[in-house]
């Protein structure tokens, strides 16, 4: 799977947050009122879409996307979309790359809330974005203002079409109180919460993609800064899904060979009022989690002596030095009662 930076003109939540459609943290596409040129499944395909000349199946032109016949009925066609994660979403991207004259003039997007399962016709379904206009061969990115958890999303193709891919942007949202407090949590995983607030350089590869589950499975899924012509080092900032007290911290660079950081540290704090933005200057002085490490190419670290007691954290600053690529940051700790 060749995964590749995102757009570089994406709006920030698709740099900071999770995409809950995407299957590799359990999204899928449960059902739609018709795919005959192609399959649902397509849509929430974690690679950019793309053309492939000459491509044809028994249907007609192969497309790497989720395609409906022509209508010629009243109506509209739709998809409904079980999210990875029950969630608050921020923003979604329409991609209808590739989709020229056959892509939906509009669509729209709904959500619903049905932790026990598919929704039933008698689901209640909200807005999440009105009807939109939609170009061919385009990403659309639009913000999402219904701040209102979900964990399926309807997407209304109006009247019928083709869309490359459905990207959903949020945050996961869990049942903290339930859990123990003896446990170890991943607690910067994108999949419990955690996100990206600020990364100096995402030239070759987005910093969210440290907080993907497993391993990475080639260079292009990893955060991999540009070279460094000039002194210092780069960085990224990262929030925690929860406060907690860490134990244990893997740094990954997996597939990164020529191109791995030389050492890297963490400082971190427990932060309270200001905003994400003043964050990245106050993070030069939080104190050290954890002292300069030395890095290695495409190899686990993982570090728990060296990890300093600052009790309860919210943020960390994950700095990498000079540069270059890391595949994985796992930070494991026990949730604190503390709140920010």
């Amino acid at each position: 799977m060749a995964l590749v930076p995102q757009d570089p003109n994406a709006p920030d939540f698709v740099r900071r947050y999770v995409n809950l459609a995407d299957p590799r943290l359990g999204a899928e596409a449960l059902v739609a009122t018709d795919e005959f040129f192609a399959a649902k499944e397509r849509m929430l395909n974690p690679e950019p879409a793309v053309f492939i000349p000459g491509k044809y199946d028994e249907n007609g032109k192969w497309m790497d996307g989720w395609e409906t016949r022509r209508k010629r009925v009243n109506g509209y066609d739709w998809c409904i979309v079980k999210l990875a994660r029950p969630g608050v979403l921020f923003g979604v991207d329409l991609d209808t790359s590739h989709f020229t004259g056959n892509f939906p003039p509009a669509a729209s997007l709904e959500g619903c809330y049905s932790p026990d399962g598919a929704p039933t016709e008698s689901a209640e379904w909200f807005e999440l974005l009105p009807s939109t206009t939609l170009q061919g061969n385009a990403h659309h990115y639009h913000a999402i203002t219904q701040q209102r958890a979900a964990t399926h999303v309807r997407v209304n193709l109006y009247p019928d079409g083709g869309l490359a891919r459905l990207r959903l942007y949020g945050l996961p949202q869990s049942d903290w109180a339930g859990r123990s407090r003896d446990e170890l949590i991943d607690l910067i995983a994108m999949e419990n919460g955690g996100y990206v607030v600020a990364a100096n350089n995402q030239h070759f590869g987005l910093a969210s993609n440290l907080l993907m589950p497993g391993r990475g499975v080639n260079m292009g899924d990893g955060w991999e800064t540009r070279r460094r012509r000039e002194p210092g080092n780069d960085w990224a900032i990262i929030a925690l899904a929860q406060p907690g007290e860490i134990g244990k911290i893997e740094v990954d660079t997996a597939h990164f060979k020529g191109n791995f950081p030389d050492r890297c540290s963490i400082q971190a704090a427990y932060v309270t009022g200001g905003t994400e933005q003043s964050l990245i200057t106050q993070s030069m002085f939080w104190p050290v989690l954890l002292p300069e490490q030395k890095l290695a190419m495409d190899k686990q670290f993982y570090f728990e002596e060296q990890v300093q007691k600052l009790g309860a954290i919210t943020h960390i600053r994950f700095n990498i030095i000079p540069d270059g690529g890391v595949s994985r940051l796992r930070l494991w700790g026990r949730l604190s009662d503390k709140k920010a």
